[in-house]
């Protein structure tokens, strides 16, 4: 008797565990148990996801205040227009499908009405140069005196206790080459940068390693070609690289259709002009659920520029009329924006082309504009419209 009691109390504590298990799998993919006429109903729903940084924002569904980021609500199968606000900030808006049984986000970077400019630098600087890692700025310096002329590289890596100006650090001065005159190339992994200087119709072209003062700098000058040389297979490699790791059906369709311009940090998003016009197969099919809800193009133009989701398999139009010589489009370390300079304005807006806010419409110069590695904020060239000034290098706030 006793064990026939044992062994009934196992069952039952094992069904109420698969029964409690089920509920919440239905209750995550949005079914939900509601009473009609007294008679109880299954009704599934969907799930809207919705996150902002900073967080605390509000959260608007066809107009009506809902809830608050951070939060998720059950929503029936259609289609609404979320508005995600918070105050002091630009609001973020999208139309979002929500599907039966399908967690739909809804992730938004707020951005700053009124955002915070800071100076980085105070030396004057002179040609800036980014690395292809995104994380270390070159630049030179000739404002001052032989010891603090020369060349300096910011890391956006460093976390100065008092001020960001620290972030600067000088690895070459004039002792050795009017380095403040350099033009400046970094290699395609950012582990060396060439200095070249032009003196009395003479080129000599030295290699520099930016972490460190470079007290002897190598002359590479006779063997440049060869330096180039295994730069390019460094490129030629990563490149490859990049190439292999995507899906093979997807890889046909880039090499026939893409002038890629750039992958995003985290390599699922390809920012690319067209190189003919054409239609993009489907690649992944049958099509995935939950993908993002914003419209794709897959009839391409050619010239216009794209990004394509590697991983849902969607296409994005971003810009029709390019122009590569006066506009500049390019990735925030979060792979999940794109800056946009052009027309004296420097735009962010989400990967498919939704959601631009210009965010700097002051003074900079040329198109030197850089990202932040954590996305906090972007760094711009500028004299603030004084041309007696030097120009210097500022952080815009985003967050």
């Amino acid at each position: 008797m006793a064990l026939m009691k044992k062994v009934v109390l196992t069952a039952i504590v094992l069904l109420l565990l698969i029964i409690a298990t089920t509920g919440v799998v239905f209750y995550g993919k949005g079914v939900r148990l509601s009473f009609n006429n007294g008679k109880a109903d299954l009704s599934s729903t969907g799930l809207l996801d919705a996150t902002s940084s900073p967080d605390g924002a509000q959260v608007f569904i066809n107009g009506h205040l809902t809830t608050a980021t951070d939060s998720q609500v059950n929503l029936s199968p259609g289609t609404y227009e979320v508005k995600i606000f918070k105050q002091g900030y630009f609001p973020w808006e999208k139309k979002v499908n929500i599907d039966k049984g399908v967690v739909t986000k809804a992730d938004a970077l707020l951005f700053p009405k009124a955002p915070k400019l800071e100076s980085i630098t105070n030396l004057g600087v002179n040609n800036p140069v980014i690395d292809p890692t995104h994380t270390k700025i070159a630049y030179t310096v000739s404002t001052q005196d032989i010891k603090k002329n020369g060349i300096y590289i910011l890391d956006s890596t460093n976390r100065p206790i008092l001020t960001l100006q620290g972030s600067s650090s000088q690895i070459a001065d004039n002792t050795t080459a009017f380095f403040s005159s350099a033009m400046l190339a970094w290699a395609p992994d950012g582990s060396e940068l060439t200095a070249s200087i032009s003196a009395q119709g003479a080129l000599s072209t030295y290699v520099l390693r930016p972490n460190t003062f470079n007290d002897d700098p190598s002359d590479v000058t006779a063997t440049l070609q060869s330096i180039k040389s295994s730069w390019l297979k460094i490129k030629t490699d990563r490149d490859k690289s990049q190439m292999n790791n995507l899906p093979s059906k997807a890889r046909g369709m880039v090499k026939a259709n893409f002038k890629i311009i750039a992958f995003s940090p985290d390599e699922t998003k390809v920012l690319y002009s067209a190189s003919t016009s054409a239609n993009l197969p489907v690649v992944i099919t049958p099509p995935l659920i939950g993908t993002n809800s914003t419209p794709q193009e897959r009839s391409i133009k050619k010239g216009s520029i794209y990004v394509y989701d590697v991983k849902e398999d969607r296409n994005y139009l971003i810009k029709e009329g390019f122009n590569e010589t006066t506009q500049l489009l390019e990735w925030l370390p979060d792979s999940a924006h794109l800056i946009y300079v052009h027309d004296k304005n420097i735009d962010i807006m989400d990967f498919d082309g939704t959601n631009s806010i210009k965010v700097y419409a002051g003074p900079f110069l040329d198109r030197y504009v850089f990202p932040w590695t954590d996305t906090s904020r972007i760094v711009i060239l500028t004299d603030l419209g004084n041309s007696d000034s030097p120009a210097n290098l500022y952080t815009i706030s985003l967050k």
